[in-house]
């Protein structure tokens, strides 16, 4: 067999002897597509709680926030929503007396803010991946007044928010008493795009008497509830962070904010100040594995 036969028929002999042939002279073959299945969202396996708290403050003492649980967000630049208080580390902001704490805004100049007022923060402290967070609160009053109960990741893997999460627990807003709101946010879903997930609830005497408000945040869903009563999920859909970046570690926030877009959207009455935020406790129970 000359030279030109020999280099057309031994790939051709060879292909046949491994059961493959070439797809080109290269004598490369074509691989067969790989066998990935296309994502989807986990199953919901029941998953429960421990009953008694890895994490909580009780808020049995006396004096400042216990440091060894709480940490302070501090500054007045708006907070992305032109907020017009600055968070202080001083005790008129935020004090625990009579088993309870109380944030406090007050109306106050500091720096180029007219009020102070105090946001906890238990980054570092406390942080925790899924669980049971239930908070006892008594909400404050007045136009103006923005206070949240809320959770934030602790790195940001994901990128600046809205894209590594956030869990509301509890929101509300003073011009409308009484309505009590439950959100998350993500890349996908948030304020800003005008597709925003939550639901809202009327919650009878919300400044005058203590309730509680709780998320249960698993691998399939974050379910919201107020006084026990379930008012929201929701439910990983399995297509990534975009919309369920909720599989990092967060951390929990207590705030009383003043004014901006949001709580300052029907103006602030400034004769509701000094207004409090009261929370008799913070409890985290640790999720059952399954």
């Amino acid at each position: 067999m000359n030279k030109i036969l020999s280099n057309l028929f031994c790939p051709l002999l060879t292909a046949l002897a491994l059961g493959f042939f070439p797809t080109a002279c290269s004598g490369q073959s074509e691989a067969p597509a790989p066998n990935i299945p296309a994502p989807a969202p986990p199953k919901d396996l029941g998953w429960e709680f421990k009953k008694t708290p890895i994490w909580q403050d009780e808020f049995d003492y006396e004096g400042y926030p216990d440091p060894e649980k709480w940490g302070y967000d501090t500054g007045g630049h708006g907070w992305g929503n032109k907020e017009l208080q600055y968070y202080t580390e001083a005790l008129n902001n935020a004090k625990v007396a009579n088993g309870v704490l109380t944030i406090t805004a007050i109306n106050e100049n500091k720096e180029s803010n007219n009020f102070t007022s105090a946001r906890l923060v238990s980054k570092g402290k406390g942080d925790f991946l899924y669980g049971r967070f239930e908070v006892k609160a008594r909400l404050p009053k007045g136009r103006g007044t923005w206070p949240a109960i809320w959770m934030l990741p602790t790195e940001w893997e994901y990128g600046g928010w809205p894209a590594s999460g956030e869990i509301d627990i509890m929101e509300h807003v003073g011009y409308d008493q009484d309505i009590v709101h439950i959100t998350v946010h993500t890349e996908a879903f948030n304020h800003k795009m005008g597709t925003q997930v939550g639901k809202k609830r009327e919650v009878k005497h919300v400044s005058e008497a203590y309730h509680t408000y709780r998320v249960d945040w698993t691998p399939y869903a974050i379910r919201g509830y107020i006084d026990d009563e379930l008012l929201f999920t929701f439910t990983n859909d399995g297509k990534g962070y975009p919309s369920w970046p909720f599989d990092k570690t967060f951390h929990v926030l207590l705030n009383l904010a003043v004014g901006g877009d949001w709580g300052g959207a029907e103006g602030v009455d400034q004769e509701a100040f000094p207004a409090s935020f009261n929370i008799d406790y913070v409890r985290v129970y640790e999720m059952i594995e399954k």
